[in-house]
């Protein structure tokens, strides 16, 4: 939509602002704002009423609680000389991800992840919320040159921005206000649109895995009972069995006592851990282990093919060793399984482990918790799972690459869509900030967003 503009416009001598309305000002923000920086010091308790917030807490525009539900008393306020922001502040991240802007609904007080920016003459909240917010580039681009990003008091009272008068501040609040709330909702029914894609393709990946390709074959009982029937050709094997007959085919990482942390920071040897298995990338990472460590766990060596287990926090996850990986060993917190190829193709069981509920299901029901925090080989190669012979295998493999590649390029398409959406969003708040368009005579949408 194509939105009228200012009759008038001048130079306003800031070159990312560019021209403006000839009724607007470039203001220095600590001439219509004081900051507030809070104190460096954490607090020391935890047990009153007044929120402590961090950016972990931030999630939309405003903000009034702590997701951690840390609060601190008045008494604990006084004693500490704590900065406590009143509500109407626009808080913005002065360190990190520079120009995260949210607004207070409710007195609390932060860490020194943030700035505190008051309105104190003829400035809206809600109009400077949407101008820091267009201003992020250029605050990140301020932050840039010191060893840690930030940006200090003087360099938010410093900061020029462009003014109208209030009530037109108020006009461009309203229209950015609902604009974005319609942009925002096209943007989450997209996001949902995503995950019943991703929901349909487990679905069919289960189906596929449990009960095969042919939907007329007889079904039998597999006689455990989170697998349910399965095609009456197939059979149910534990890992142990479609393992090769070696010593060590089922191969835990090293004890934190035998690799420790300090020794995995450098070397000319590669520690391939957790991340390189959910990430499916085994080429970056950065723990490497020296020769010499390396010559003393040089039983825990992996090998093109291996399959390497996730064992702690995302458990039971697989990856594959590529052909061309470089030699390197097991993380303590991964274990390696060498399959036989004659009995189970390694992206088959890959795909059970990732793409199923049939392993964790499994792991949850030999535990007796809800949740797990290690899984150890004795468990792992009792892990019991549904299998049609090789070559059945393989044709469920080739039809599950189809489905990825339909299901693969529907989700891309909405991902594109998506960032088109937040790219005009961006535009529109940048361009209503800095009076690119008119929209004085927008009147709001007192009956909600459509």
């Amino acid at each position: 939509m194509a939105y009228k503009r200012y009759e008038k416009y001048k130079d306003s001598g800031v070159e990312w602002i560019g021209e403006i309305p000839e009724h607007w000002n470039i203001t220095k923000l600590g001439y219509r704002a004081r900051m507030i920086v809070p104190m460096r010091d954490k607090p020391t308790e935890f047990n009153g009423d007044i929120p402590w917030i961090r950016i972990e807490d931030v999630d939309g525009k405003y903000i009034e609680d702590s997701k951690s539900e840390q609060r601190v008393s008045k008494e604990l306020v006084k004693k500490m000389n704590l900065k406590v922001y009143p509500i109407g502040t626009v808080l913005c991240t002065c360190s990190c991800n520079m120009g995260t802007t949210v607004i207070v609904k409710r007195p609390l007080i932060s860490n020194q992840t943030f700035i505190g920016i008051v309105p104190i003459k003829d400035l809206d909240s809600i109009f400077l919320y949407y101008a820091i917010n267009a201003s992020s580039k250029r605050l990140q681009h301020l932050g840039e040159g010191a060893i840690q990003q930030y940006l200090s008091r003087h360099d938010f009272e410093h900061f020029k921005l462009a003014f109208p008068h209030k009530n037109e501040q108020r006009a461009i609040a309203d229209f950015l206000d609902q604009k974005t709330a319609q942009i925002d909702s096209l943007i989450a029914d997209k996001e949902k649109l995503i995950q019943l894609l991703q929901k349909k393709r487990q679905a069919i990946i289960s189906e596929a895995v449990t009960q095969g390709l042919n939907k007329n074959v007889p079904m039998k009982d597999s006689g455990v009972e989170w697998i349910g029937e399965i095609p009456e050709h197939w059979e149910v094997k534990r890992i142990k069995h479609l393992l090769v007959s070696k010593k060590d085919a089922i191969k835990p990482g090293p004890f934190g006592s035998q690799l420790k942390s300090e020794e995995m920071k450098e070397g000319e040897i590669k520690v391939y851990n957790q991340r390189n298995v959910l990430d499916n990338d085994f080429i970056n990472g950065d723990n490497y282990t020296s020769y010499e460590k390396y010559k003393e766990l040089r039983a825990f060596t992996v090998y093109p093919g291996d399959i390497l287990v996730t064992t702690r926090g995302t458990i039971g996850k697989v990856g594959i060793l590529p052909q061309d990986c470089e030699i390197g060993i097991l993380h303590p917190c991964l274990i390696r399984l060498q399959v036989d190829n004659s009995k189970i193709i390694s992206e088959y069981l890959q795909l059970i482990f990732n793409n199923t509920n049939i392993v964790s299901n499994q792991l949850f029901y030999q535990s007796n918790a809800t949740t797990i925090e290690v899984i150890y080989s004795d468990t792992l190669k009792n892990i019991a799972i549904p299998l049609p012979n090789v070559q059945e295998q393989m044709l469920i493999l080739e039809n599950i690459n189809k489905i990825y590649i339909l299901f693969d390029g529907l989700i891309k398409n909405i991902q594109t869509q998506i960032a088109k959406f937040k790219e005009y969003r961006q535009s529109l708040i940048s361009e209503a900030v800095t009076g690119k368009i008119d929209v004085r005579d927008f009147t709001p949408n007192t009956e909600g967003v459509a």
